[in-house]
């Protein structure tokens, strides 16, 4: 090391100042006393352009732009081996090859290891320019930040001009007093045990705040920002303290509208309820911004048909709104400030205020309240008895609007908190209503969608089941939680010819007005191909052609394609039921299959082929057939219902077979225990149960004759058929029965293949069917006066009920149904 001029003892800067100076930049190097490098800091490698691996484990000479000095250099470790340090100014070397002149502080000597060393540290030297004294004292005196000087006892030594102005004291007042003498209200104890704490440990204390009063603004709370640091005489010693206070009533302000707004964020608007909402706004500003809060909201706002609201460009509206309280809250138990109770129609708005405040007015500032005002007595007397009442005395009144629309008015009363409202409350107060007012109209919209989607999927699913003779039904229905919107769950019992029953249950891929739309084309579709007598696999494959055409429709609409993605899916479960072979033929699109609960409480999960979702198209659907005996249970349901919160389908069908393992219960009530138990808290998806009972068409109510291919064969048949017709006590319908029986029965040896058989079916309509091996539809034909023939299927069309074909793997049937007369 080698010492330069200004060599000073021990470890303080020339007059003091600058041993104030921020020393924590400095560069900082250890250097044993055989003068190795073997410590290096990113300052140091800042300060000479070195690295630590160029410098660590070389010589400190180096680094020196100075001749050599080793009597000084020993000096130096002298002193510092003496614990009292050194301090001077050197030239180093940078890397560059440039001189820089440093000024050079170096500690007292301390080991690391077995080696002695000691810590240098430096900083680039400056040139130090001087001020004149008038300008320091006139800084000292004019400048923003407010500055004190304290003597040990806490006492004003000293103060500048705008202390007295923020303090509102006089400096002759201030000067040998102490804070707590002369400001009670500004947490004078705290401000001066902090005083304290920096005098006894000679740490700073910086941007400390705190809320106070003063006698400069005495009715508003006011925020400062103080600074605390020890003054040290030349002797080390010291001698009293400074603070300065700066006014940051403007960010303090800020900052807490920005915290309460946010925090607002997660307490309004929690749900899509409009009502809820509401309340939430009123808890969340009681008592935080006011002692009492009022929430109006307009009458169409709470309800959930047609528009809801005003739009604020429509033009003039009624003088005085027509609104209902909506939420109310009080720093009082039971709100006792208030005129009218939640539900109850009000139109108040603060005089002499119309309509045009809901529609484009601004918040309205009361400070203070008067009850002997004219317009209060005149307008609102309840109300200005109540202020009188309660010591109501400043008042905000925020119109609520969001998106062009009126809501509702919301005002904000302070009684209790003695300061009235002033320009920053109204800004809190505008921030916390609108995004209320977001909230509130993103619940109104939802509940009418919500409630629109709700009645379109009522109206699409069946008012009444039956399943005839043939079947015992009951049903249960659970929509999805409204938070996620209606589904698309739909259910249907179809009667077919010939005492066959359809049974169909299904599920909508989304939520929404979509689903709900989607679900009852489908529904429509299933009926109609049902009654077509197609068999369930075909109708699947069908119904996998509507869903890819409806996807394909919503891929070419533009505004779907930027709501909603374009691929639209559905499972599906379709079975027929036949009561006279007791054997029910089933097929399904990815839906979860039936459940099977024979009459003694077997439960079985009957092996269907699983085909794929509709809408995916390209793979075909199988039908299975399965025989159920007579009484025995079938269930079909959706996979809302075994989903469960545990997402586990086997474990839920598993319950689900668990409960229904009672055949002999009421079949309503089994459904409704069923859905209870399964789905104890609201589901993300609608819940669907079909339940079914069997029965059996017994013989007695069956006949059935081959039919010989020979034209004089059809008197015979025609002669039996009229035979058990009266046998079943039907007389009314022999002569009907007699010339729909010629009439198939001849078409069918006339145009038909054999083997023609004929059956008679007593249900809830006699049933006439002629089967026979031709594949070739019956045609409806329409005969001219001339025509000799033609008219068969004519008359059987007018004298049936209704009357069709299907077709079997022998070929096919024509039926005619029957209306059985009325009981004696």
């Amino acid at each position: 090391m080698s010492g330069g001029s200004g060599d000073r003892a021990g470890g303080r800067a020339s007059g003091g100042a600058e041993g104030l100076l921020d020393a924590s930049t400095d560069a900082a190097a250890v250097v044993t006393a055989g003068g190795v490098v073997v410590g290096w800091t990113r300052g140091a490698e800042a300060l000479l352009g070195r690295s630590a691996g160029e410098v660590v484990g070389g010589s400190a000479a180096r680094l020196v732009a100075m001749p050599a000095d080793p009597a000084r250099v020993a000096g130096v470790a002298e002193r510092c081996r003496a614990g009292m340090g050194w301090s001077g100014r050197i030239r180093a070397r940078h890397r560059d090859g440039r001189s820089i002149d440093v000024d050079l502080r170096v500690s007292a000597s301390f080991r690391v290891g077995q080696d002695e060393c000691f810590l240098l540290s430096a900083r680039e030297r400056r040139q130090h320019w001087t001020v004149d004294q008038s300008v320091v004292d006139g800084f000292l005196t004019r400048s923003p930040i407010g500055m004190a000087v304290m003597d040990l006892d806490l006492r004003y030594t000293w103060l500048n001009d705008t202390l007295e102005r923020l303090g509102g004291v006089p400096r002759e007042q201030r000067l040998g007093r102490r804070l707590s003498e002369l400001l009670p209200g500004l947490q004078a104890e705290t401000l001066e045990g902090l005083m304290r704490k920096v005098l006894e440990t000679g740490v700073p204390i910086t941007d400390y705040e705190y809320m106070g009063w003063s006698w400069a603004d005495p009715h508003r709370q006011h925020a400062y920002s103080t600074s605390f640091f020890p003054l040290v005489g030349s002797d080390d010693c010291v001698t009293g303290l400074c603070y300065m206070v700066l006014d940051v009533t403007e960010r303090w302000n800020a900052r807490r509208l920005l915290s309460m707004v946010n925090e607002a964020g997660t307490s309004v608007g929690t749900t899509l309820d409009v009502v809820r909402t509401a309340q939430e706004l009123a808890d969340f500003a009681v008592p935080r911004l006011a002692d009492f809060v009022i929430v109006d909201l307009l009458e169409p706002v709470l309800s959930t048909e047609g528009h809801g609201a005003w739009l604020t460009d429509a033009g003039p509206a009624p003088a005085r709104p027509v609104m209902r309280r909506a939420a109310l809250r009080s720093v009082r138990e039971g709100c006792p400030e208030a005129v009218a109770r939640i539900g109850d129609r009000v139109g108040f708005l603060p005089p002499p205020h119309d309509m045009g405040l809901l529609i484009g007015g601004e918040p309205i500032l009361i400070p203070v309240l008067d009850p002997s005002d004219g317009l209060w007595m005149a307008q609102e007397p309840a109300r200005a008895e109540r202020i009188r009442e309660f010591g109501l005395h400043s008042l905000i009144s925020v119109p609520m609007r969001a998106r062009n629309t009126a809501l509702g008015l919301t005002t904000f009363i302070r009684s209790l908190n003695p300061v009235s409202f002033q320009s920053d409350d109204v800004l809190l107060a505008r921030e916390l209503v609108a995004r209320a007012a977001l909230c509130v109209d993103n619940a109104r919209r939802y509940t009418r969608e919500h409630t629109a989607a709700v009645t379109l999927q009522r109206s699409l699913l069946p008012d009444v089941l039956t399943g005839g003779s043939a079947l015992e039904v009951a049903s249960g229905y659970l929509p999805a939680d409204p938070t996620d919107g209606v589904g698309g769950d739909w259910f249907d019992v179809i009667p077919l010819s010939g005492a066959r029953v359809g049974l169909v249950v299904g599920d909508v891929v989304g939520h929404g007005i979509t689903a709900a739309a989607t679900m009852g084309r489908l529904r429509t579709a299933v009926q109609t191909l049902a009654d077509m007598e197609m068999p369930p696999d075909e109708l699947l494959a069908h119904l996998d052609d509507l869903v890819l055409r409806l996807s394909a429709e919503r891929g070419d609409d533009e505004a779907a394609r930027t709501t909603a993605a374009t691929f639209l899916g559905a499972t599906c479960l379709y079975a027929v039921y036949d009561p006279v072979t007791r054997r029910c033929s089933v097929a399904r699109a990815g839906h979860p299959p039936p459940v099977v609960v024979s009459s003694d409480g077997q439960v079985t999960f009957p092996e269907v082929c699983a085909g794929p979702p509709l809408g995916l198209g390209g793979m075909g659907f199988e039908t299975t057939e399965i025989e159920l005996a007579e009484n025995s249970l079938l269930g079909l349901y959706t996979d809302g219902l075994v989903e469960g919160t545990d997402r586990d389908m086997e474990q839920g069908m598993t319950r689900l077979g668990e409960l229904l393992a009672h055949p002999e219960a009421d079949l309503r009530t089994l459904c409704e225990t069923a859905v209870r138990q399964l789905v104890s808290v609201p589901r993300p998806d609608d819940v669907a149960l079909l339940l079914v009972r069997t029965h059996a068409l017994g013989a007695d109510r069956v006949a059935s004759w081959e039919v010989p291919v020979d034209p004089a064969a059809v008197a015979d048949v025609r002669a039996r058929a009229t035979r058990q017709v009266e046998a079943w006590g039907l007389a009314d319908l022999v002569m009907t029965t007699e010339l729909v029986v010629s009439e198939l029965v001849t078409n069918a040896i006339r145009y038909a293949a054999p083997p023609v058989r004929l059956r008679l079916l007593r249900d809830a309509r006699l049933t006439c069917e002629v089967s026979d091996a031709s594949s070739t539809a019956p045609r409806l034909r329409h005969a001219r006066s001339t025509d000799e023939g033609g008219r068969g299927l004519f008359l059987v069309a007018q004298l049936a009920h209704r009357w069709g074909a299907r077709y079997t793997a022998e070929g096919k049937i024509i039926w005619a149904e029957l209306e059985l007369p009325p009981p004696p």
